[in-house]
């Protein structure tokens, strides 16, 4: 697929995803820098690939343990208008942060078969930890977009190091969600025989399991689908990841798909920091919607981050069953998350 293809389909996303942001791109004048940590992974180079088309995008900053001087000197010669630096290892990471305006994190391993996200969670922790400590360091004010699983865990690992180091500011601090999204998105629209391009679902709750809520209720356009294909929906949305886990036999888990959600994340993030109005998109961020301290739902992104976290609006019964069920896990999640800085 050529450039233009590639940013034509971001284009198009970008403008059907859960957001309502006019247009892709912005005045090539601003200068934006991007930070992507675990920029060799699976995940890390399709996103940087994607970053790289991103015309907000002037600097692009790639860092991990190892491997990224390759990953930068193939992705600089695209050419679009980003200049492209790699860092490797934890002696360069200062370097890769300073100035970022967005740093996007999918550092960390991958799941794997039989492997659970809560699993993840004693390998990605630490990674996540030592993280956020140099980002509180070397670019506290960077919108931080959290890839890393179990989002549910890492966010709130995230907030309490910012606390700590005296930096948190949960207007700049996002767990992305997106591909529960696109996900919902794309299994909804074949269902109701609808364009996916012209599609919007909304998903609350969490980014796991049974905490993901996709809002069929919501969707547009609208579709009279049964209570049965509803609740199929809703399963494959929740089990999205493991379906890709297992059809990769072990080989995997959802890295593509995942880095296109991230892009069209990132771009949300950076169009509000250009001062494009009306961006609302899908995030896991500190809230009030519930009684939980952090919670999906869309928001709406602007020069500070999260401008205005939104309502759950109208929800059916099976929603609001659903809403019941997931608070639960998504509480042992966060409160997980929180101990587990405190007993570091």
């Amino acid at each position: 697929m050529t450039a233009a293809l590639l940013r034509s389909a971001l284009r198009r996303s970008t403008a059907a995803s859960c957001m309502s942001s006019r247009g892709f791109g912005s005045a090539p004048g601003q200068q934006r820098k991007v930070a992507v940590l675990g920029a060799a992974g699976g995940i890390g180079q399709p996103l940087s690939l994607l970053m790289k088309l991103n015309p907000m995008v002037s600097h692009l900053s790639l860092y991990d343990i190892a491997g990224t001087p390759g990953v930068a000197a193939d992705v600089s010669h695209i050419n679009t208008r980003s200049e492209v630096k790699g860092y490797a290892g934890e002696e360069q990471l200062g370097a890769a942060l300073e100035g970022s305006d967005v740093v996007i994190i999918p550092a960390g391993v991958p799941r794997k078969p039989g492997m659970t996200r809560d699993d993840l969670f004693k390998i990605n922790a630490g990674i996540v930890k030592s993280l956020c400590e140099a980002i509180a360091k070397y670019c506290p004010n960077a919108l931080v977009n959290m890839i890393s699983n179990p989002v549910n865990s890492t966010v709130p690992i995230a907030a309490e190091i910012f606390n700590i180091k005296g930096v948190y500011d949960p207007k700049r601090l996002f767990g992305v969600t997106t591909l529960d999204v696109v996900r919902a998105k794309t299994f909804y629209a074949g269902k109701a025989n609808a364009n996916v391009a012209d599609v919007n679902v909304p998903v609350i709750g969490g980014h796991a399991g049974i905490t993901i809520l996709p809002l069929f209720s919501q969707a547009t356009p609208s579709a009279n689908l049964s209570v049965e294909e509803i609740t199929a929906l809703t399963k494959r949305t929740q089990d999205g990841g493991t379906e890709v886990v297992e059809a990769k036999a072990g080989k995997g888990s959802a890295t593509l798909s995942m880095a296109y959600a991230g892009a069209i994340f990132a771009d949300a993030c950076l169009k509000g920091l250009n001062g494009v109005p009306d961006v609302v998109e899908c995030s896991f961020v500190q809230s009030t919607v519930t009684e939980l301290p952090f919670f999906a739902s869309k928001v709406r992104l602007g020069k500070n981050g999260v401008e205005e976290v939104l309502g759950l609006g109208h929800m059916t019964d099976f929603e609001k069953q659903g809403l019941e069920a997931l608070k639960p896990e998504l509480n042992s999640s966060i409160e997980k998350g929180i101990a587990f800085v405190h007993g570091n």
